[in-house]
C-alpha cells in the first residue's frame, strides 16, 4: 500500500470515528454536530470531537503535502491560518461561550461556530 493509499484510508477511518462519536452516524445524511449535542457533552467529547477535526485537517495536510490543491478547492489552508495561536482548549473554551451567549442557536453545527466565529476572524487579523 503506497504512502497515499494510506493517507486516504486514514481519512476515511478517521472521518468515520468522527461519525460514530457524535452518535448520529445515518447513510443517507452527513452528521452534523450541532450546537445542542455540544452543550450536552462532557469535556472529553468535545475534545475527542476537537482532535477529530484536528486529525482529519493534518491527514489531508500530509496527503497533499507535495502536490497541494489550489485555495479554491479546499479550505484547510484557510482553517489552519485562520486557527493560527488557537489551541484545542481555546477552540473548545470559546465553543463553550459562543453557545453559553446564544442559547436560540444551539441548531447552529459546531464547524459552522467554528469558521465563522473563530476561522473569518483569525483570517481578517492575519492579513
Amino acid at each position: 500500500m503506497t504512502t497515499r493509499q494510506k493517507l486516504k484510508a486514514l481519512t476515511a477511518v478517521a472521518c468515520m470515528a468522527l461519525a460514530v462519536v457524535s452518535g448520529m452516524a445515518r447513510a443517507d445524511e452527513v452528521p452534523l454536530v450541532t450546537g445542542k449535542q455540544w452543550t450536552e457533552s462532557t469535556e472529553q467529547m468535545k475534545k475527542a470531537y476537537l482532535v477529530g477535526i484536528a486529525n482529519v485537517v493534518q491527514v489531508d495536510v500530509a496527503y497533499h503535502a507535495t502536490n497541494a490543491p489550489p485555495d479554491s478547492q479546499t479550505i484547510v489552508p484557510r482553517l489552519a491560518k485562520g486557527l493560527k495561536g488557537h489551541t484545542l482548549d481555546s477552540v473548545r473554551q470559546g465553543l463553550d461561550r459562543w453557545y453559553a451567549a446564544h442559547p436560540d442557536r444551539l441548531q447552529r453545527p459546531v464547524i459552522e461556530t467554528i469558521w465563522f466565529e473563530m476561522v473569518v476572524p483569525g483570517l481578517q487579523g492575519n492579513k
